[in-house]
């Protein structure tokens, strides 16, 4: 090789050499996550989910959120967040979504608690005097005798757990889509709420419909990522895993964010252990450091050196929530903390 083509040859190699280096460098200082919108659920004119023992949701979903965010502070330096909410107000769902996309996030998680309805039961409540006839005719006679007295009793109902939501089309039960339902809520009580979700507004209809599943199937494997994170971490921590679950019903803030969304049901206030557990101090942070472990560890994978398409896709199989046997037993001792 002649001494010009020689030099040439180790001057490209060079140049190949430094541009694949700062192409893996730059690879490995991607940052997958820069900012987060965090929503406390409901707030204001909106109270959410009443515990057993008369905690609002709207509140306790607050100071778990402030807290997760104090967390996220600590675990995740130089990530921004914005919060739809920092006290007892209630901003539109409408606004919610909108500041979100506003605010160009790449992740939206919202906090809430669950409910079930309560539990009634007849039971046993001492004697009454009941009057009954023997005879016919002239012969009839008027009869009295002691027989049992019951009273309707009210027990909380025993489902427990954390569990999170994300919404996927053509996914769900009856069960899940009553939630949805519920969540969205507030839309409707809105007088302007044709002209700030759109003409002829309708979460469920077909247009709709369409245009949030092409929005989701962009970011659905990340929320499942997520969303498996935080099951993942409440379990480790000790708390009933609920799983994830899907939602066929639209719910706007999961929708209409053009981000990976989740919707985290922290635990059931209409069970006063999980109410109790989610209205102390310990409780609320503890559920913020399990939220706050998963964004860490879902934006750790993500900015892991990988080939370009390389993120493998999540199979997902969706669970319900269902009252077992065990959950049953649990009125009982439920009942003696009325």
């Amino acid at each position: 090789m002649k001494p010009k083509f020689k030099h040439i040859f180790f001057l490209f190699g060079f140049i190949y050499a430094a541009l694949a280096l700062l192409s893996f460098t730059k690879q490995q200082k991607k940052v997958a996550v820069n900012t987060i919108i965090l929503d406390a659920g409901h707030g204001g004119r909106d109270p959410g989910a009443r515990g057993w023992n008369g905690y609002w949701e709207k509140d306790l979903a607050l100071a778990m959120t402030l807290k997760l965010g104090l967390e996220l502070e600590k675990e995740l330096p130089g990530v921004k967040l914005v919060y739809t909410r920092k006290d007892d107000s209630y901003p539109t769902l409408y606004e919610r979504s909108d500041l979100a996309n506003a605010s160009k996030g790449d992740l939206f998680i919202s906090v809430h608690c669950n409910a079930r309805d309560n539990i009634y039961r007849n039971e046993p409540n001492g004697t009454r005097t009941e009057t009954y006839y023997v005879g016919k005719g002239k012969k009839k006679k008027r009869m009295t005798r002691q027989v049992t007295a019951y009273k309707r009793v009210k027990y909380p109902n025993p489902a427990r757990g954390l569990e999170t939501y994300l919404w996927e089309p053509g996914h769900g039960d009856q069960k899940i889509d009553a939630l949805a339902e519920a969540e969205n809520a507030e839309i409707y009580k809105d007088p302007d709420y044709k002209n700030k979700y759109g003409g002829g507004f309708d979460i469920n209809s077909p247009e709709f419909y369409a245009k949030a599943a092409l929005r989701t199937k962009k970011y659905f494997q990340r929320s499942v990522k997520l969303a498996g994170f935080v099951q993942m971490e409440g379990a480790s921590a000790g708390r009933v895993n609920g799983d994830v679950h899907q939602r066929s019903k639209g719910i706007w803030v999961l929708q209409a964010t053009a981000m990976p969304s989740i919707l985290v049901e922290t635990g059931y206030v209409s069970n006063p252990t999980e109410e109790a557990y989610l209205a102390s101090q310990s409780g609320q942070q503890e559920m913020a450091e399990i939220i706050a472990r998963a964004v860490k560890k879902y934006k750790q994978e993500l900015e892991k050196p990988q080939q370009p398409g390389a993120e493998k896709p999540v199979v997902f199989t969706p669970r319900y929530p269902s009252s077992s046997e065990a959950d049953k037993k649990e009125i009982i001792s439920l009942a003696s903390v009325i």
